[in-house]
């Protein structure tokens, strides 16, 4: 057992200020010069995940103090990346729970938090967020302590401590009164918090070695590089291992080289220690969930076992007239290594193949609609071009009857808005479990709603509000089928001509509905140019010119004046289509379309 290594994963719902304590505890480690320009959440290295402002894909860095190795583990607040939580709470033996001063426990809090108790890893618990104005402490803590009693928490583990935190100016207490008047502080109550609570991690340094892999990489030198806890004994660079999948072992290969982690940077070693978190290259059949381990002594390790995803959409080849003008990446042969690469990599997508379709189709199954987005967003940045069917809910047969899944819905409203989020809410099956009145302005709704009812109502809700709610959502399980829920009622405007839009037929078509395009982009038929404002979906002609005369009108001829069009994001667009639409998804453009091409 290596007593100078700790593990620790920081969990939380999202926005609560995980990524940013990370950066604090960096900085406080001597990591960075005093004078050096680093980036705010540099943990968050991808472009999607600095342009959206939350952590997608779990991370992990090390930090040095008082001569102990602290692994730590940033991972995703949102609920469709709950795969990644998963996953990470198998390398660590412990955990900081993250909780917004004001916001308290919300949904996801209880997810992570769940998960965390199942696997008996103890909790130190972090009111983060202490400078807010609107703060409640007192109040947070004790839905915290509630939190532990409902997920059935045994006596050690109601035994948290609790410390007040501002992430952003890096400190940390252990007295509330200190905290709400900003002492002069650092982190350091943390760091040692962690050493006193969190165990070292356990393990036989002297047995033979036995390693879970728990997250991939790649190096453009070394290629694959397996990542995860080492159990139990050593593993050097040129030791000869044995690699597990689904309790048998498929080959013995030897290491190339063992990685640890220092700061943010991965580090070459020669011999990896008992109970440290390290990268290994070489083993190129090496997966999520294998075990890697003495070739003489084969011992599998439980395999990462994560939540069944909820929704499916159907991927295909771009096949619009537009195809190939904007992309690289256009055959399916290409589309399915690229999905198979994800599914490989990520543990809560599911990949596989529609039979009996003209052109090949793959249904990729996810936790939710921003997990899809990202996927989507992902690969047209790489050059992909796709066609997308539209989201459907994935259901199961339970007892000779169909379940569907149920989420549970917390809702932080104006008190004003509580009229409208209900009657919108109760017109998609949800039933209202509490009604809580945080102060005069502002209420607390709970729900439980089929997941089905929630496609496409944030953008919804959003317009509901007026921007001022804040919506959250956490998988439950099945539910018996609730019967139809009403969807968009809006029809389409559909484009039934091919060429260019032009302003004066724009100009006429914007009395009919809400325009998606602007004048001199591309149309062909079958392309969704708009919503028309009555159900039925309407065929019209975007490139008509006005007939020209040599006679002119007095003031008929005036500057033509076009409302600015609505252009959908790629998760607004994945969530707008209907039954019979298909989503075009290219590197520069995002389109509507219909299935099948209707009737001039």
């Amino acid at each position: 057992m290596s007593v100078n290594i700790r593990n620790v994963a920081i969990i939380a719902h999202v926005d609560h200020g995980k990524t940013t304590l990370v950066d604090g505890m960096l900085w406080q480690s001597g990591l960075f010069r005093d004078n050096q320009n680093v980036q705010d959440r540099v943990m968050d290295n991808l472009d999607l995940e600095r342009e959206k402002g939350i952590t997608i894909m779990a991370k992990n860095t090390s930090v040095v103090y008082q001569g102990h190795k602290i692994n730590i583990v940033d991972t995703p607040g949102h609920a469709d990346f709950g795969g990644e939580v998963e996953r990470t709470l198998t390398m660590v033996d412990g955990v900081l729970l993250l909780v917004d001063s004001s916001e308290g426990p919300l949904p996801q809090t209880r997810f992570v938090l769940q998960k965390t108790l199942q696997h008996k890893l103890p909790v130190i618990c972090l009111i983060n967020k202490i400078d807010r104005s609107d703060r409640r402490p007192v109040e947070v803590y004790n839905e915290i302590f509630s939190l532990f009693i409902d997920l059935n928490a045994d006596d050690k583990q109601l035994d948290f401590p609790v410390y007040y935190t501002n992430a952003k100016k890096r400190v940390a207490y252990d007295k509330l009164t200190e905290a709400e008047k900003g002492a002069p502080g650092d982190l350091s109550l943390l760091f040692q918090a962690i050493l006193d609570y969190i165990p070292a991690p356990s393990g036989d340094p002297l047995g033979p070695s036995q390693f879970l892999v728990t997250n991939l990489d790649y190096s453009a030198y070394v290629g694959r590089l397996a990542i995860g806890h080492l159990r139990r004994g050593k593993l050097s660079a040129g030791q000869v291992v044995a690699l597990i999948k689904d309790g048998q072992v498929t080959k013995r290969t030897a290491i190339k080289k063992v990685y640890t982690f220092r700061g943010l940077q991965r580090e070459e070693t020669e011999t990896a220690e008992c109970g440290d978190i390290v990268a290994l290259a070489g083993i190129e059949d090496a997966f999520i969930g294998d075990t890697v381990c003495d070739e003489n002594v084969p011992e599998a390790l439980p395999k990462v076992e994560v939540d069944e995803p909820t929704l499916t959409m159907e991927f295909s080849a771009n096949t619009s007239p537009m195809a190939g003008k904007e992309g690289s990446n256009l055959t399916s042969r290409q589309i399915r290594d690229r999905l198979e690469r994800e599914a490989l990599f990520n543990v809560s997508i599911r990949l596989s193949k529609i039979e009996n379709e003209s052109t090949e189709v793959f249904k990729v199954e996810a936790r939710g609609e921003l997990q899809l987005a990202v996927l989507v967003e992902t690969m047209r940045r790489e050059g992909y071009e796709l066609t997308l069917g539209p989201p459907r809910i994935i259901t199961k047969e339970i007892d000779g009857q169909v379940h569907e899944p149920l989420e549970e819905v917390v809702i932080d409203v104006p008190t004003e808005y509580v009229g409208v989020v209900t009657e919108k809410l109760y017109a998609r099956h949800a039933a209202m479990i509490s009604n809580q009145y945080c102060d005069k302005q502002r209420s607390l709704l709970t729900f439980e709603c089929p997941s089905r009812g929630l496609i496409g109502y944030r953008p919804q809700f959003t317009t509901d509000t007026r921007g001022t709610g804040v919506l959250n959502t956490l998988a439950m399980g099945f539910t018996p089928w609730k019967g139809p829920i009403k969807g968009r009622v809006a029809g389409s405007l559909v484009s039934n001509f091919s060429g260019k839009a032009v302003a004066y037929a724009l100009h006429n078509l914007q009395q009919r509905g809400v325009l998606f395009i602007s004048p001199g982009d591309p149309v062909y038929p079958g392309l969704i140019i708009g919503e028309n404002a009555k159900s039925n979906d309407l065929m019209v002609n975007p490139t008509k010119e006005k007939n020209l005369t040599n006679i002119r009108a007095s003031g008929s001829d005036e500057a033509l004046r076009l409302v600015p069009p609505k252009k959908l994001q790629l998760d607004e667009a994945i969530v707008y289509m209907t039954t019979g639409d298909l989503l075009e998804v290219t590197p520069k453009s995002i389109r509507l379309r219909k299935k099948t091409v209707p009737k001039k």
